[in-house]
């Protein structure tokens, strides 16, 4: 799709056109917090998703710039693959910090309350979801787990037929010691295996104690983005026939995946700032 940028006094901008993802007040705060910090460290705005934003296209991490051109100064990522290779190799998948800022934290803030109204429901939903979204590591762990499972009911069945044996003098008293010990062995090693990756696979209680443990979110903080998010895929956005610039996002929460995916239009996030599209 070819691409025209029109002159700033051709730009139109109508607003109320479609549900907010962000409520207006969420917004304001951000642009205070995002104010304030500027204030304390002289514009600059510190990285907090520093690892975490990534294109969706070429999986590079995205390029953290701030644009000091215009009046009021804003940060915003985008491809660093795209910066270094230029059109052909991947595009720019531009985003301001604000708006992602503000939209990542509308998204916590949002399972924090679920997990304040009905805590229950929220778990069987990120269970559910964990089986959905599963990596090819989870995946070999859960067919190693059924493997041991039914090894070690192979194993009991093991037990009561050698004691039948033994009983009605089909095997030697030595031959019966020898295998008990084999058996013996072998169930205990199974035992600490199966419940290591049970441990490990319990993915969805993990990622829920993090999100009570966090409450309901005012702002976002290195500390939290780590704690609750493996990775934030940026997709390069789109311009509709109603010229309104829409943007998916995707957020991979630590331990069960991708919950939720939703496109930021620009109805949808207030911006102080207009920009092309």
């Amino acid at each position: 799709m070819k691409r025209i940028r029109k002159p700033q006094e051709q730009w139109l901008r109508v607003e109320g056109t479609h549900e907010a993802l962000i409520s207006r007040d969420v917004f304001d705060r951000v642009q205070d917090l995002s104010a304030k910090r500027r204030r304390s460290q002289k514009n600059a705005v510190t990285q907090i998703f520093a690892g975490l934003v990534r294109c969706a296209d070429c999986g590079w991490s995205m390029r953290f710039a701030t644009n000091r051109q215009n009046k009021t100064p804003y940060s915003y990522y985008s491809c660093t693959y795209y910066s270094q290779h230029g059109r052909g190799w991947c595009s720019s998948h531009y985003i301001r910090y604000d708006v992602l800022y503000a939209y990542v934290l509308s998204r916590l803030q949002y399972w924090c309350r679920q997990a304040q109204i009905d805590c229950k429901r929220l778990l069987e939903k990120v269970k559910d979801n964990v089986g959905g979204e599963c990596t090819a590591q989870t995946k070999a762990k859960l067919t190693e787990l059924n493997r041991l499972e039914k090894r070690r009911s192979d194993v009991d069945s093991l037990f009561t037929r050698m004691y039948e044996d033994r009983a009605a003098d089909r095997i030697t008293e030595r031959n019966f010691t020898m295998l008990l010990e084999k058996y013996q062995a072998e169930q205990q090693q199974l035992e600490i295996r199966i419940q290591d990756l049970k441990a490990e696979l319990s993915h969805a209680e993990k990622w829920l104690a993090i999100v009570e443990k966090y409450a309901t979110p005012t702002e976002l903080t290195a500390e939290l983005l780590n704690a609750l998010i493996d990775k934030i895929l940026v997709h390069e956005a789109e311009v509709g026939p109603d010229g309104i610039r829409q943007q998916e996002v995707e957020i991979f929460y630590r331990f069960i995946g991708r919950l939720d995916g939703q496109s930021l239009s620009r109805s949808s996030i207030p911006d102080p700032v207009s920009l092309p599209v």
